[in-house]
């Protein structure tokens, strides 16, 4: 049962009484009892009711929404916020919510060292359904007239993609519909950009291209039309246009590619954004707020630290950078240099990621820092550690947590608890929320994950090759 339906049934049910025809028992009681508020209240019940059964959208999604419209920043949501409409349809419990999101970033990792791997991975084993939505969405309009939908942010993508209409597979209830835009048309098999996506068929004169999405594979047209990104229009935008889809990993919504390559969206509006993007995440705890995700070099934070980007032309469109030491508390910890060195010929290295949950490290860095976090928990009294699915640090009594830096050439970035830290609802289990790079992969990436970034204002600035870390209040 739906929580609207829940209150619905319990608003009528406490406050049905007082909407019942008066009889003249119940008109002397209400007189006596209620007098100035009968009159008021039957009509603010109907109201309620109306607004819950017609599922009225919630007002600081609004006005949250509103804000689209400010130059060229965009509100970023997290896929689970009263925002979304892909958040789940049944409560789940915080372990479920846990398991679920630990499983997600398992299919990411696997995508990931996919990327950088020489040769084909062996599938994770798994008996369970893996999904690899990304977390935080966007909303953009596409077409002439426009359309409005949703975008998962991806910063280790670089085409966008939307369903479209007709599409197999597509579990999207608002796909893209090309019939409805005057400015929509077919990439054909002769332009430059067929060169540029991977797999590429020609399907008559227009280019089809197939990919793999985590353990999802698709078909999908090269198309081209005007895509507005907060008031921005950029005309004869380039992304694929998905007819058909298998697999259950495929996000419902559409994606938006923010990684280095040639169909990004970088690449797209050079001139308009000058390779340059920030933005901020809103934290877990706050799902009914937005972040934003700022497009251009205007008005981005002028007192930040940065870190140089480093170049893999195996894998040009993640964001390595260069990870030299991580520090507990004010120890920094013991970790094997070769752990931590970017390494383009393996895909060695750190990225930052916008779409892995958990900041994952390969096992050396991973067991150094773990073991310090332990010690440092229990430096005055013996603590039981448990565990929780992947999370191997857990404990069931309230903790004081040592901060975690990431000290990166040039930068250092020091994560306070609530980055670090994920805390049942009832209080009652405390883990890292950190884990070890999965073991059946190519397990040589370390991926600095959206937890560890919130409240943080990120920005890329591609033109200078640096990457910046600010903190911010991101809600």
């Amino acid at each position: 049962m739906s929580i609207r339906l829940v209150i619905l049934l319990y608003i009528y049910t406490t406050l049905s009484p007082y909407m019942k025809a008066p009889t003249k028992h119940s008109q002397t009681k209400a007189m006596t009892n209620m007098e100035s508020t009968t009159p008021i209240l039957t009509p603010l019940v109907l109201l309620l009711l109306f607004s819950l059964a017609k599922g009225l959208h919630n007002p600081k999604c609004d006005a949250a929404y509103q804000h689209d419209h400010d130059g060229s920043t965009l509100q970023v949501f997290h896929v689970f916020s009263p925002c979304s409409p892909f958040r789940p349809s049944k409560p789940m419990s915080w372990e479920e919510s846990v398991l679920q999101l630990q499983a997600k970033d398992q299919a990411r990792m696997q995508y990931l060292s996919n990327l950088v791997a020489r040769r084909s991975i062996v599938p994770i084993a798994s008996g369970r359904q893996i999904t690899q939505s990304p977390t935080y969405i966007v909303r953009a309009k596409f077409g002439t007239p426009a359309q409005t939908l949703l975008l998962a942010m991806d910063t280790s993508n670089d085409a966008a993609w939307v369903p479209c209409t007709a599409c197999v597979g597509c579990s999207t209830t608002t796909p893209f519909a090309p019939p409805k835009s005057t400015t929509f048309k077919k990439v054909g098999c002769g332009a430059s950009q067929c060169k540029q996506v991977r797999n590429p068929t020609c399907d008559g004169s227009a280019c089809a291209f197939n990919f793999t999405y985590g353990t999802s594979s698709v078909a999908a047209s090269l198309v081209q039309d005007t895509v507005t990104l907060a008031t921005d229009p950029v005309p004869a935008y380039t992304f694929g246009c998905i007819q058909k889809a298998t697999g259950s990993s495929l996000p419902p919504q559409g994606l938006l590619g923010l990684g280095r390559g040639p169909l990004s969206l970088l690449a797209q509006t050079q001139k308009l954004y000058q390779s340059t993007f920030s933005y901020c995440l809103p934290s877990f705890k706050t799902l009914n707020f937005s972040g934003s995700l700022r497009l251009g070099p205007v008005a981005q934070p002028k007192r930040i630290k940065f870190t140089p980007l480093l170049k893999n032309p195996r894998r040009s469109s993640l964001y390595y950078v260069n990870l030299v030491a991580i520090r507990v508390g004010r120890r920094i910890v013991d970790i094997p240099p070769e752990a931590l060195a970017f390494n383009p010929n393996t895909g060695a290295g750190t990225v930052f990621d916008s779409g892995t949950v958990f900041t994952r490290l390969v096992e050396p860095a991973y067991t150094a820092v773990r073991n310090e976090f332990r010690r440092r928990v229990s430096v005055h009294k013996k603590l039981t550690v448990t565990s929780l699915g992947g999370f191997d640090t857990c404990y069931t009594v309230p903790i004081v947590a040592p901060t975690i830096t990431f000290m990166f050439s040039g930068m250092n970035v020091t994560l306070p608890p609530d980055n670090i830290l994920i805390h049942s609802t009832a209080g009652s289990v405390t883990c890292l929320a950190m884990a070890p790079a999965p073991d059946n992969v190519n397990s040589v990436l370390n991926v600095i994950a959206n937890m560890q970034q919130q409240n943080h204002r990120v920005l890329f600035d591609v033109p200078n090759s640096r990457l910046g870390v600010a903190r911010e209040l991101c809600t």
